[in-house]
């Protein structure tokens, strides 16, 4: 048996050590300690997929369109990571490509390319080209449906950027030439061709939408439309709004492909995004290109130096120490009772990934059809086995219904609900309806009711900017939490919830003194009237 000194120890050990990393990464990387809207760095990573032809060695040339200056963003660092392969970057009509080649290659292959770049307000350089008026080869009919739209459009109309918006409110009001043109082009190219038989300049960008923590993101098409002064605005298709957003980055910006691969086959491109915050002195340090020198060489314990894919998991994995802690917290001190010990974590990460009013909605609406269908199995009286391999699919099942039927009905947050980790939640039916039948169905609510209470302040805690910027940044904050949890683990006293069943007691202790005190006042009275 360990001593108590040791354990002492090793929880003080654990607490300096990973105070000490905190402040060793704050003052050596300068890595503040609160995240805030200044100094916003992106790590983006390109991952590059194919397959050679015929699954034979033969030579392999990839040809990948690179982003370049823009307004609101500068391009402050860029790297790739490419096996045994040559690297140039070059120049194709005016715009900035990376080139890989290799001679011999075979199999399957994965290249990356990571750029980090620095959001700046004062950012206006764009290297954008206007692109030229081509001939519109439109076949009938969809030429008279486009003409008809165009015109509408122009006549209600004063500049290239107001005829955009108002080909938007034309295809909603010609609802048969709208759906007519939708069958053979997207609604992008419906108004670059409109744009086209006006004369004005415009062209698809592809962009991307930088969300923290991201993984296998895909560039999504945008208009970019161009005035008299060769200035321009873009839109967005989808949801027909205007103008450049702090997390829209042009990827793409000149109508050119975005890769080219020779010897090879399947090729797919796949984004990884993550956000960080920086100093001021680094942010002016990556703004003269003067990082590397400063801080190479120095050691930094931190995941920035993984992939940006691998830093995206890391993002979320390293938040369940955090309800993990809560956890641990409300069950030992507080005294809270769950169903299961730690499913509560994982019904919090489900509810970042959804939201905190849709999971709440999805887990009551999954474990109540899971209740009533559990119960009808247990007159069939199945093996163990079989029954939770039954309440599995049905909870595949239903969540598969929800999803569809939210759908259907415009609420696409409720797709998300498949998130939710299907098999902990078919357990914890099954613990959920042996318990009703073994204590009654108030047991059940109390200790569901507590499930859903430890999840929500540990999905609260989970999606504080605050925390996900400590955690992912502050690696000795593990340890941190680590000693807590020791210490914690090592509470025998009452429970908080505990204190409840001593009222009654004090009650009682109370009432006896107050009796006394009357007995007292009533003999001293008599007293004085004998005396007197």
């Amino acid at each position: 048996m360990i001593s108590r000194g040791v354990y002492y120890l090793v929880v003080c050990l654990l607490l300096l050590t990973g105070i000490s990393l905190m402040i060793y990464q704050h003052e050596t990387f300068e890595v503040p300690y609160f995240p805030s809207n200044k100094n916003i760095a992106w790590n983006i990573e390109a991952k590059i997929s194919f397959d050679t032809k015929n699954d034979a060695s033969g030579p392999v040339k990839v040809s990948f369109a690179i982003p370049e200056q823009q307004p609101g963003f500068n391009i402050v660092n860029e790297t790739t990571a490419s096996p045994d392969y040559g690297l140039n970057f070059v120049e194709k009509n005016g715009h900035s490509r990376v080139e890989w080649s290799k001679r011999d290659v075979m199999g399957p292959q994965t290249l990356y390319y990571r750029i980090e770049i620095l959001a700046d307000k004062n950012a206006t350089h764009t290297l954008m080209t206007v692109p030229e008026i081509t001939p519109n080869v439109t076949p009938e009919p969809y030429l008279t449906a486009l003409n008809q739209i165009k015109e509408a459009a122009y006549s209600r109309s004063t500049d290239p950027f107001s005829f955009t918006r108002e080909i938007f409110n034309e295809l909603r009001n010609q609802d048969q030439n709208a759906k007519l043109l939708l069958h053979t082009m997207s609604k992008a190219e419906i108004v670059i061709n409109a744009l086209n038989l006006a004369n004005i300049p415009s062209r698809i960008v592809k962009v991307l939408r930088l969300e923290d923590g991201r993984r296998n993101q895909k560039l999504i098409p945008f208009i970019a439309v161009f005035d008299e002064k060769n200035e321009f605005q873009v839109f967005d298709p989808e949801t027909e709004t205007e103008g450049f957003k702090e997390n829209i980055f042009i990827w793409e910006s000149n109508s050119n492909s975005l890769i080219d691969v020779t010897g090879g086959s399947n090729s797919k491109v796949r984004f990884s995004i993550v956000r960080n915050n920086i100093s001021d002195n680094k942010a002016v340090a990556l703004k003269h290109d003067a990082d590397n020198l400063k801080y190479g060489s120095r050691f930094d314990l931190s995941v920035h130096y993984l992939p940006i894919e691998e830093q995206a998991v890391f993002k979320v994995v390293l938040l369940i120490p955090i309800g993990v802690f809560f956890v641990v917290f409300l069950r030992i001190i507080v005294g809270l009772k769950t169903s299961g010990t730690f499913m509560p974590v994982l019904i919090a990460m489900a509810f970042l990934q959804t939201n905190l009013v849709v999971g709440l909605i999805g887990f009551i609406a999954i474990v109540g059809i899971g209740l009533i269908i559990r119960s009808w199995l247990s007159y069939l009286n199945l093996l163990l086995v079989a029954r939770i391999s039954t309440v599995i699919i049905t909870v595949i099942a239903i969540i598969g219904f929800l999803s569809f039927i939210t759908y259907k009905v415009g609420l696409t947050d409720g797709i998300k609900i498949t998130f939710f980790p299907m098999i902990i939640l078919s357990w914890t039916i099954e613990r959920m309806s042996i318990l009703w039948e073994e204590e009654g169905y108030k047991e059940v609510i109390k200790q569901g009711s507590g499930s859903l209470l430890v999840a929500v302040i540990a999905y609260l805690a989970m999606s504080s900017a605050i925390v996900q910027h400590i955690t992912f940044n502050f690696l000795g904050l593990q340890l941190v939490i680590l000693a807590l949890v020791l210490l914690m683990g090592n509470y025998t006293g009452y429970r908080l919830s505990e204190l409840k069943r001593f009222k009654p007691l004090a009650k009682e202790i109370k009432e006896p003194q107050g009796e006394l005190e009357a007995d007292r006042l009533k003999k001293a009275t008599n007293d004085l009237k004998k005396g007197k």
